[in-house]
């Protein structure tokens, strides 16, 4: 894993320049061709007659797009290391779309890592260019992966925590990316902070992560406004702040990773 880790170092090099980015910014994509971005996708289990509980399935979702990147075959030299280093290098933009039955069955052959997470289960895929999605992507539906919101328990001791804004309203699908994308930057830091034996501990027990909402009162103590830098340096507390493709607008601040002091 250790190697491996090394994918992520674009991720970390980039982290202050996209704290930077305002609330009026906007995500420029006018000079982009479609069919060329580059994104992971994610495959979320919603089966109709037994959905997962909804923060069980962004637990899995958080878990299994670090464990691509973390993965033997992203190291120097591995058979994912060159697709992966190419996404991380940009933006690490996600996908989730959701399958049941047989196509969920179907995605188990495309390269990539699923995680369980009690009754839920995420599939994340090695990045791709839109272009270049197969059939097994393109026939599952971005839409409706909405779940109701459960109450999950506490915290387990010395897990990351992924807090979500309390203030902004995101599907399933929306808050699986943007948990994804914290956990990644997460580990992203750690690696480049040489807090690899932590690093190394998290990937031993499973990449494990906890998803929960604090209040409105939590989320604003702990939200770095104009101090994110220090926020980590001090505090292990990376921020997730969004382009604005979807659902939110650009610069929201969608989640707070909290490394367990």
């Amino acid at each position: 894993m250790t190697d491996a880790a090394s994918v992520l170092e674009p991720l970390a090099a980039r982290y202050a320049s996209w704290l930077r980015l305002s609330e009026e910014s906007t995500a420029d994509t006018s000079d982009e061709d479609p069919d060329t971005v580059v994104l992971m996708p994610m495959v979320l289990r919603i089966e109709r007659a037994e959905p997962p509980r909804r923060t069980a399935l962004l637990e899995a979702a958080a878990t299994a797009a670090l464990a691509v990147c973390l993965d033997e075959r992203c190291a120097p030299g591995g058979e994912w290391h060159e697709a992966v280093h190419a996404w991380t290098s940009g933006r690490i933009r996600k996908v989730t779309r959701r399958a049941r039955g047989s196509h969920w069955n179907a995605v188990q052959s495309l390269p990539g890592i699923t995680v369980n997470s009690g009754d839920a289960e995420v599939r994340a895929l090695l990045p791709m260019r839109v272009a270049d999605m197969p059939r097994q992507l393109t026939r599952l539906q971005i839409s409706g992966s909405e779940l109701e919101h459960d109450e999950p328990d506490a915290v387990p001791e010395g897990v990351p925590t992924l807090w979500l804004n309390p203030g902004v309203e995101m599907s399933a699908g929306k808050a699986a990316a943007q948990v994804g994308h914290a956990s990644m930057i997460l580990a992203a830091l750690l690696h480049a902070d040489g807090l690899g034996a932590e690093l190394e501990r998290w990937s031993e027990s499973g990449l494990r992560c906890a998803v929960r909402a604090p209040g409105s009162d939590s989320w604003q103590r702990w939200c770095p406004r104009g101090d994110p830098e220090t926020a980590w340096s001090e505090h292990r507390i990376a921020t997730v702040r969004d382009a604005g493709f979807t659902e939110v607008d650009p610069g929201t601040v969608t989640v707070l990773a909290q490394w367990p002091r």
